[in-house]
């Protein structure tokens, strides 16, 4: 519906406000302008703000249309000051880094995982730095001191090295850096937390050329198949298969017999995470990685999914530019810091 707030048809061309003009048509913008008849707190006109999308600007009115859809008319004449200012984030990246990460959690889920506090223990056997490091994330409920010396104890009777994932540029990771941890991987890439509308993935997807792929298997089991091309997930087999497995509504595909690209994707509530996409050397640059993110992003699809997540290193851009083009973006990025 329209909400007409002018104040009458203005004597002559309007003045243009600074930072408005039809430019501005199709973005959103914040238009500050005086209410006719109505009176400020101190004695002037009084003031007030429309935020929206600008849909038409004829050079004595402007309209703009509300987030709740509402359409205001707006004299020029009574407009004091506007701009156009950034598209509001989609709802996915007004998400926190901490409830990414927990919702990353079930999709990925350790052998092993004890609270202490906020933070999360995780143990599985070494498979995966990952599933094998304390997610500091919030409060650990305890003193600093005393929740890192538990952490370092935890990993010591697991024999495992006692590693922590921080979000870059958190409290977090600035507080156990003045504990004398230090960056796990010096000199290698962070990793980035990237997210991505399922439709808008898939919608780009079906621009993309199609290769017909060798023969998909589906299946919510670790089967040798799948395997053969992940040396890491074969030195610590059990663990690999809990983990690969553990969520409660997973799949994991196979190309080609023997394997020539494969990949996996788990389910948490409308949240789909892409993992382990691989492409054998010998059949790279045949689009095989798209098919396996479109059989992976189709599955999810159906089972509801809105919103697809992935983690890529820095240092692949051949990853990071095809997830790029599929619409992914990096919400947030984290590294793992070694106990001193």
């Amino acid at each position: 519906m329209d909400d007409v707030v002018a104040g009458g048809e203005p004597a002559g061309p309007a003045r243009r406000p600074p930072g408005l003009g039809p430019h501005c048509v199709g973005l959103r913008v914040v238009v500050r302008r005086r209410v006719p008849g109505e009176q400020g707190p101190t004695g002037g006109p009084a003031l007030t703000d429309v935020l929206g999308t600008m849909l038409a600007w004829d050079g004595a009115t402007t309209v703009v249309e509300r987030e709740d859809g509402t359409r205001v008319t707006i004299v020029i004449a009574d407009v004091v000051s506007g701009k156009p200012v950034p598209p509001r984030p989609p709802v996915r990246l007004r998400v926190s880094a901490e409830e990414a990460e927990r919702r990353a959690l079930r999709g990925w889920p350790a052998v092993e995982q004890h609270g202490l506090g906020d933070w999360v223990l995780r143990a599985s056997g070494g498979f995966s730095s990952r599933a094998n490091s304390v997610l500091a994330l919030g409060a650990p409920g305890i003193a600093l001191e005393e929740a890192l010396e538990e952490t370092v104890a935890f990993y010591r009777d697991r024999d495992l090295p006692a590693l922590a994932q921080v979000v870059v540029g958190s409290d977090e990771e600035a507080a156990l850096l003045g504990c004398d941890w230090c960056d796990a991987r010096p000199g290698a890439a962070d990793t980035t937390f990237q997210v991505a509308s399922v439709a808008q993935v898939a919608r780009r997807l079906r621009t993309l050329p199609r290769t017909a792929p060798p023969g998909a298997v589906v299946t919510d089991r670790v089967t040798e198949a799948w395997l053969a091309g992940d040396a890491r997930a074969r030195r610590h087999r059990d663990a690999a298969v809990a983990v690969l497995e553990g969520p409660d509504e997973v799949a994991l595909l196979t190309l080609g017999e023997p394997v020539a690209a494969r990949g996996r994707v788990s389910l948490a509530d409308d949240w789909a995470g892409i993992t382990d996409v691989w492409v054998s050397p010998g059949q790279r640059r045949r689009g095989l990685a798209v098919e396996v993110v479109r059989v992976l992003v189709g599955w999810a699809a159906e089972r509801g999914a809105t919103t697809a997540y992935l983690q890529v290193r820095g240092d692949n851009p051949g990853a990071l530019a095809l997830y790029e083009r599929l619409g992914f973006v990096t919400h947030h990025t984290y590294r793992y810091l070694l106990a001193p």
